[in-house]
């Protein structure tokens, strides 16, 4: 429940700034009423884009029914790739997103153009929850009927949370500035990556692709068992295992080598 709430936030967020940028720079222009109309008709191509995903990601899970373990083993590695992807790209471009969305929407107002307002909306929309859609699948596709409420009540106790974040950041507090935010999200959902990688190669080493090596190394499980319901949680969002595999945490620690090269590459290039 933990992980379906801090995605549906952390993603709900994301689309909220984009859609917020939009919003309020039309309002501010009395030339660009006609564009709100297209703004939200993207908000909601982009939520048909993200159900249409779901429903597409079920459906192929039900047609590769004899072969779940290695739909779930891709699914797995790439809402991990995913997540990295998201971190590194508002990395590049969170400092001048607010700029590049206004001029875009400056030159789509000199033509009266709004399509590019609804594609814009219907991209950041989409994007943002095929990302949520991806990374929840597996959560999802695991759950019982019984479980399946409590996770949906998950998912819209984000979402209302997300609502009331926003509000908070749009104040513009300096407890809780949008890089404040930002920054802090950025390394739970690296520890959510990695925490799926990790279970990408659990998956492998159960499929016999990958020797365990050692297993386990040790058992930590006296101080947090990853079985109860709170070491489940932080199994689930940083990768803890209570019994790990040498081969397990030798993917944990090149999932970090990887990310700190990539960072210090990407510093600089910015420099």
């Amino acid at each position: 429940m933990g992980q379906v709430l801090f995605i549906v936030w952390r993603e709900s967020i994301e689309a909220m700034l984009v859609v917020g940028i939009l919003n309020a720079w039309l309002r501010q222009n009395p030339s660009a009423v006609r564009g709100r109309l297209f703004l939200w008709g993207g908000v909601l191509t982009g939520l048909a884009l993200a159900l249409m995903l779901a429903i597409g990601l079920f459906a192929a899970s039900e047609v590769l029914a004899d072969k779940q373990d290695l739909f779930q083993l891709g699914m797995v590695l790439v809402a991990s790739v995913l997540i990295v992807q998201m971190v590194l790209w508002m990395r590049r471009h969170g400092r001048t997103l607010k700029r590049d969305i206004e001029s875009g929407l400056s030159a789509q107002a000199e033509r009266e153009n709004w399509w590019g307002v609804l594609i814009l909306a219907a991209l950041a929309v989409g994007r943002e929850g095929s990302e949520t859609v991806v990374f929840l699948y597996g959560t999802l596709s695991a759950a019982d009927k019984g479980s399946f409420a409590a996770l949906a009540l998950a998912g819209l106790a984000g979402f209302a949370l997300a609502l009331a974040m926003y509000g908070v950041l749009q104040l513009g507090s300096k407890l809780l500035s949008w890089r404040v935010f930002f920054r802090v999200t950025e390394v739970m959902l690296l520890l959510l990556a990695a925490s799926l990688f990790v279970s990408g190669v659990e998956k492998m080493i159960s499929l016999n692709w990958l020797p365990p090596l050692l297993d386990p190394v040790w058992d930590s499980s006296r101080l947090i068992d990853d079985s109860t319901p709170a070491g489940g949680v932080l199994a689930a969002l940083t990768g803890y295992r209570a019994h790990p595999a040498l081969t397990s945490l030798i993917a944990y620690g090149l999932f970090w080598l990887t990310i700190w090269g990539t960072m210090r590459q990407g510093r600089r290039r910015q420099a």
